[in-house]
């Protein structure tokens, strides 16, 4: 284990969660590099140990201070979750993707293989830049089938795009300069401290205030769901023992339609909060215009990720969501820490 890591993105989704494991589970010290957009909350790592954690407010497109950070703090591993995420905001303005997605990565890889050169041979032995990326990359696919680690890319959002973009530059900056790179595909990630813009976390929300679940489309678009703890546990495992210069797939085993998420969601809400009139917050389900260029399916097969290392997911799907839902139950202060942005759970990606 190492005793330094940097983590850029780590106020967001699954960059905290990773945070949160290596201060629970490991010695390592962590510097967060975040830039503390609206999905970026310092109030998602909470109690940190200030000995062994710092947040720093910066860009990852900032190279003079990315390079200060890691003369400064000399990590063993750069995890690298910083993006912009959403698919739908991505409609609105993919300038944003393109500036943080694309050209952020390629900094921190400039600014990762300065400071990798100027390693001693055991330091560079130990080194390891990791990079997050979706399985979205791939496309979509029909109703069989499953994206494996050779298949060609073909994203069809400016999210997508972005994203593999990104991944064919970490993968060159291994071909051409050498730098021990690492990247990992994931499949739709779920789970605490998710940004309300999200599907779970949206309908959880919308369905105790008894608001509208919009459903896009017929509701028939089918995700692979992944805890984000057994995703962020995949990413250390990937860390500790992958292969330099490997992709490695994640997945959680789960497929289900929108439609199934969402009345699987209204059935747990009802369950623990029963609604004041008795009727069931299915009825609040509404089907709306569908997503432009929406991918109809995917589905990871993390064999390789599972043969190799022997890593697997400990939820399932029933499981996962119970504990997030009961986690957004209980945790009312977060989320209106989250509401108190510009973000209101309106329909965004509509161009």
């Amino acid at each position: 284990m190492p005793e330094t890591v940097l983590v850029t993105g780590g106020a967001g989704f699954i960059g905290s969660c990773f945070i949160r494991q290596l201060l629970a589970e490991t010695s390592a010290s962590v510097v967060n590099l975040d830039a503390l957009t609206y999905a970026g909350n310092p109030e998602s790592i909470p109690d940190a140990d200030a000995s062994r954690y710092r947040l720093i407010q910066g860009d990852i497109g900032n190279r003079q201070l990315v390079s200060h950070l890691l003369n400064e703090h000399n990590p063993e591993w750069i995890v690298n979750f910083a993006a912009e995420s959403h698919v739908d905001r991505s409609i609105d303005r993919p300038d944003a993707f393109i500036q943080t997605n694309v050209v952020g990565t390629f900094n921190m890889l400039q600014a990762s293989l300065d400071y990798f050169r100027r390693l001693d041979e055991s330091q560079s032995r130990a080194f390891r830049f990791l990079h997050v990326s979706t399985d979205e990359v791939y496309g979509s696919l029909g109703a069989t089938g499953q994206f494996v680690e050779e298949t060609p890319y073909a994203p069809n959002s400016p999210y997508s795009a972005s994203k593999a973009a990104s991944d064919h530059i970490v993968r060159a900056f291994k071909e051409t300069y050498g730098l021990p790179v690492l990247l990992t595909n994931c499949s739709n990630n779920y789970g605490p401290y998710q940004f309300p813009e999200k599907l779970i976390p949206l309908m959880v929300l919308n369905a105790v205030e008894g608001k509208p679940l919009p459903v896009y489309g017929d509701g028939s678009n089918i995700r692979d769901w992944l805890y984000v703890d057994d995703h962020c546990r995949a990413i250390r495992t990937v860390l500790e023992r992958g292969r330099i210069g490997e992709c490695y797939n994640v997945g959680g085993d789960c497929e289900r339609t929108n439609l199934e998420v969402v009345n699987r969601i209204c059935e747990t809400v009802d369950e623990l909060k029963p609604p004041a009139n008795g009727k069931s917050r299915t009825e609040l389900i509404t089907y709306v215009t569908d997503r432009p260029g929406h991918d109809h399916r995917y589905s990871i097969d993390f064999s390789k990720l599972n043969s190799e290392l022997g890593w697997t997911p400990q939820e399932t799907f029933e499981t996962g969501l119970r504990k997030t839902i009961e986690w957004y139950l209980a945790n009312e202060p977060w989320v209106e820490s989250i509401a108190s942005g510009k973000y209101r759970r309106q329909r965004l990606g509509l161009g």
